[in-house]
Formats: structure tokens, C-alpha cells, sequence
């Protein structure tokens, strides 16, 4: 019965894409990226090559598989790495990714699809990120005894068994050789659906991540010149919710002549228009060079700079938390020792709340979006400089401390001889 309505899931899935791919852009690069994926696949993959496939949902998940990914290549150079997503927004800003050998998306779940998939790549290690689970492929994965681990995973509370997807889920889980998880309470809810024996504490990989970018630090073009050493914000990952919050705090903080760098989540004429309109005489980061230099305003109009961007700030503001899609990464921000605002919506995200918890991080509400709580928080920590220098440490103190989950997983890859003949 389980297995009935998750092929019930699939069918329905399938056809609301296909739906959704008339009107939504993602939804048809969804399509058209799975056509004829099984003969670029049998055209890229050679028979006989040892190859590590490492599977992620989008690119927050992708995040946290590079530091393991990366590892392995260093450690296993004799092996080809197959990097799959499920996302466009995965998988079209990390196709061209040069530490993966291969950058496909994956084909739908069904039986026949997965045993096509694993016949043609025949991994030698399977590593699936977080979460997202596919019935038929990790159950085809197990019958053709692959070693297969979960990492980073998080789950926030037991699901009831009562359930015929809880237990269906709990079946999948089963089915991997280790489970890799982020905190003490995912622990307990793995132990209680009684997977202790494959579980164990790692942490979150991308604490290493964001450390490693920090320490190779590399300047930004342009960006010291615009900061013109004045106080600066650097909002990232933002949505619309978040520049109408941000133009208003902006009004009410114009006296004290700071600068603001806004990077939106998605890059678009329509997103870059309305930040525009709201911060009158802002530039973008594709004309720094061949405009005036007294803007206070800066859009950031390309991908891949961010994770270096908050570097400049001297306080940052990561989006998403104003609506219950949640609040973006963090810890980008929290490495460089500064201190993060963000909305409501984060108690999903186990680094969100610890920062908060460490005093690194403060959230605040706006329903009315008229950003006075915003800047009352910004005027506060601009205008107490013990407070802010606090906060400041432990952000970065708890980021630092935090570290050592890609370690644990490559230990455990070796010690069990995983990829040894």
C-alpha cells in the first residue's frame, strides 16, 4: 500500500511539471533538462570507470556536499565523480562545476528509471545530501549492496509511524549504510525510529565550507572603493519581502550616511527595477566602473560572489526569514565575526537558532514591513559598540567551533574501506 501511493506521488508529480512548465520558466527547464538524459549519460560514462555519485536537491544542499565532494577528489583521484540535482536552481548554476567530473540532473524515481541510471554509472559510493529521498533508487542501491550514506541530514521532529509516507520514509532510511546527522536531536529522533546503530553526530559540512572560503579569502573588484570606509550593510540572499523592509529601514537611517549592498536571491530585470526603485540613485555591480562613486546603494548583478561579499559589512542581513520559506545561509556571513539580523522564520534551521542562542545573530518581525524595528535594532548596535563587538565574536567563535563534520565523514569512508577493492 505505501509503495502504491508513493508511485500514485510520482505519477501526480510528474504531471503537475508538466503543467507548471506552460507558465514557470524553472518548472520548464525542469523538463527539458531529463530529455535524452540516459543517452548523455551512456555517452559520457565509459563502462568499467570507478565513479563516486553524489546526489542533492538544489544548491543550498550542494553547499553542503562540496566540502566532502572536494575531499574525496583529493584523497581518491583515481575515481570519476557524478554530480546529480533534482533543482534547476541546482543545477543550472553548478553545471559547469570543474570539481565534478560529470553534472546531470536526476532522472524522475521509478523502477525501471533507477535500474537504467545505476547500470549505466555503476557507482562504486553513493552519497545522497540532507534529505530528499527517492524509493526505488535507494532501494536498487541497497539490493546492489553500493555503500550508500546520508550526510548533513537533519530531521526536526519523529514522524508518526501511523503515517503510510512516515513509514515509507523510515523504510528509505533504513536503507542507508550510515546516516550522517547534524545534531544531538536528529540523533534522538534517528535512535527512537531505530536507526541508532547507523547514526552518528557529525555536524553541519557547511561550517567547513564557509571557513575554508574565509580563510582563502580573495578581494572583490571595486567593492572597498565603494564602501568609501563608511558603515555598510550587506543584505544577501534577499527576496522582495526583504527589499521592501530594507528601502524602508534605508529611510529612516539616511542620517547617518551608511552604505548598502543588496545581492537578491534571484537575479532578474524585474528584482533589480524594484530594488532600484526603492533605493533612488542605486548602481549595479556591472556598472561600478563607469559611473559616479557617491551612490549608497549597490546591486549585486552576477552569481558567486556573496560567500565573499559579507566580508566588507559591518553589519549583514540574510534574506528569506520574513516568510515561512525560511531564512538563507548564515553561516556566510557569521564567519567573518559579524553579526547577523534576519527574519522570523528560522527555527527550521539548527544554525539559525544556535546563533541566535550565542547572542551572533538577532531576528526580528515586520508584518507591516515598514522597517522601524529594523533600524532600531541597526541604530542600537551602531550606537553600543561593546554590544556589537560582542556579538560580532560570537558569531564568528561559533562558526569556528562548529567545524570538523567533513573530517568525521571522510574518517568514516576510510576506516570502513568503503573505496578499497
Amino acid at each position: 500500500m505505501k509503495v502504491f501511493l508513493y508511485n500514485i506521488f510520482l505519477l501526480l508529480f510528474r504531471a503537475s511539471v508538466h503543467v507548471a512548465a506552460l507558465f514557470k520558466p524553472k518548472a520548464k527547464k525542469w523538463i527539458q533538462g531529463r530529455k535524452g538524459i540516459f543517452e548523455q549519460l551512456e555517452k559520457a560514462v565509459s563502462p568499467g570507470q570507478k565513479i563516486i555519485w553524489m546526489h542533492c536537491a538544489s544548491l543550498g544542499e550542494f553547499e553542503q556536499g562540496r566540502p566532502v565532494l572536494e575531499k574525496l577528489k583529493l584523497h581518491y583521484p583515481e575515481y570519476r565523480i557524478l554530480l546529480t540535482f533534482f533543482s534547476p536552481s541546482g543545477y543550472e548554476v553548478r553545471k559547469n562545476y570543474d570539481g565534478a567530473d560529470w553534472v546531470f540532473y536526476l532522472p524522475m524515481d521509478g523502477s525501471a528509471r533507477s535500474k537504467r541510471f545505476l547500470q549505466i554509472v555503476q557507482p562504486s559510493l553513493v552519497i545522497f545530501v540532507k534529505y530528499e529521498f527517492w524509493y526505488y533508487y535507494l532501494k536498487k542501491i541497497k539490493y546492489g549492496n553500493i555503500p550508500l550514506l546520508l550526510i548533513s541530514a537533519y530531521f526536526k521532529k519523529k514522524p508518526s509511524l501511523l503515517n503510510p509516507y512516515n513509514r515509507l520514509k523510515w523504510k528509505m532510511l533504513s536503507r542507508f549504510d550510515h546516516l550522517f546527522v547534524q545534531t544531538e536531536g536528529s540523533k534522538k529522533i534517528a535512535d527512537a525510529l531505530g536507526l541508532s546503530e547507523i547514526t552518528s553526530i557529525s555536524g553541519d559540512t557547511r561550517f567547513d565550507r564557509v571557513k575554508e572560503i574565509a580563510d582563502k579569502f580573495e578581494p572583490i573588484p571595486g567593492i572597498e572603493s565603494f564602501t568609501a570606509n563608511k558603515k555598510t550593510i550587506v543584505a544577501g540572499s534577499t527576496w522582495p519581502d526583504d527589499d521592501e523592509v530594507l528601502g524602508n529601514t534605508y529611510t529612516q537611517l539616511q542620517k547617518r550616511d551608511i552604505k548598502i549592498i543588496i545581492a537578491p536571491h534571484e537575479l532578474s530585470e524585474r528584482v533589480f527595477d524594484d530594488i532600484e526603485r526603492r533605493f533612488p540613485g542605486a548602481i549595479r555591480y556591472s556598472q561600478l566602473n563607469n559611473v559616479a562613486s557617491d551612490a549608497n546603494c549597490l546591486v549585486i548583478d552576477n552569481i558567486g560572489m556573496l560567500s565573499r561579499l559579507y566580508r566588507y559589512a559591518d553589519i549583514t542581513y540574510v534574506g528569506g526569514g520574513l516568510t515561512r520559506n525560511g531564512v538563507h545561509n548564515v553561516l556566510e556571513a557569521a564567519v567573518y565575526f559579524k553579526v547577523v539580523l534576519f527574519g522570523p522564520y528560522y527555527s527550521d534551521y539548527s544554525e539559525a537558532v544556535d546563533l541566535v542562542k550565542t547572542g551572533g545573530g538577532i531576528s526580528f518581525s515586520d508584518e507591516k514591513r515598514d522597517g522601524k524595528k529594523l533600524a532600531a535594532i541597526i541604530s542600537e548596535l551602531m550606537d553600543n559598540e561593546p554590544d556589537y563587538k560582542q556579538r560580532c565574536s560570537a558569531a564568528g567563535n561559533f562558526v569556528r567551533s562548529s567545524t570538523g563534520a567533513t573530517g568525521k565523514i571522510i574518517s568514516f569512508i576510510q576506516e570502513k574501506r568503503l573505496l578499497t577493492n
